[in-house]
């Protein structure tokens, strides 16, 4: 094991002994992440340029997708300040603060930021949202042509993700994916998403689209 994988895992210890990560071995949560980069270079045909983890809490998926894309640009949206503050840590001791960036603040917001707006190749959820709640702050930041991979519940249940729904928030249609690592559910960035989406702080979740 390299130096750099050794740091990643002290890093995500700390985390979970911190109440920032579930509980498990890290190993566990670490090869689910890994589970994230498959599905999307298996999408894209390569790893993405540009990637955002949405609430990425205490560096999962996020800080190992970072490990696994080492070319990527990404930003790990945490609207918790102390976790933020954790992460830019994290950040400084994996010596990756270069590339990748911790913004602090709820992602309905940044979604509508410039320069983040449709900017991601691919956006990554675990334990963010509810699936309206997520595709629609996804959306916001996702490119055209990207890919949005979510962590289901095992075995997934494509019913959770309507296409109709997710069409009008210029997504297509969810497909299941099930794999050693883990249940996702990968869905493309078809159309450019209706600027009123998504909506302010909090609606997403509180009002659901489905």
């Amino acid at each position: 094991m390299s130096s750099s994988e050794l740091a990643l895992i002290e890093v995500l210890e700390a985390a979970r002994d911190r109440g920032f990560l579930g509980p498990g071995e890290v190993v566990a949560h670490i090869s689910h992440a890994h589970g994230f980069a498959r599905v999307v270079q298996r999408i894209l045909g390569s790893p993405p340029v540009t990637f955002c983890d949405l609430g990425t809490g205490g560096g999962v998926p996020g800080l190992v997708l970072a490990a696994d894309w080492p070319d990527a640009a990404g930003i790990l949206v945490e609207a918790n300040a102390r976790r933020a503050r954790a992460l830019r840590d994290a950040l400084e001791r994996l010596g990756w603060t270069g590339r990748i960036e911790v913004v602090e603040a709820r992602a309905e917001d940044v979604a509508h930021r410039a320069g983040y707006r449709e900017h991601a190749d691919a956006v990554v959820a675990r334990s963010f949202a509810g699936p309206a709640a997520t595709a629609e702050i996804a959306t916001g930041l996702l490119a055209v042509g990207g890919v949005l991979v979510v962590s289901e519940p095992p075995g997934g249940d494509a019913r959770r993700w309507p296409t109709e729904q997710l069409a009008l928030l210029g997504l297509g249609t969810a497909r299941i994916e099930v794999a050693e690592q883990g249940t996702y559910a990968v869905i493309r960035k078809t159309a450019v998403a209706p600027n009123e989406f998504p909506r302010g702080v909090g609606r997403p979740t509180k009002r659901p689209l489905w």
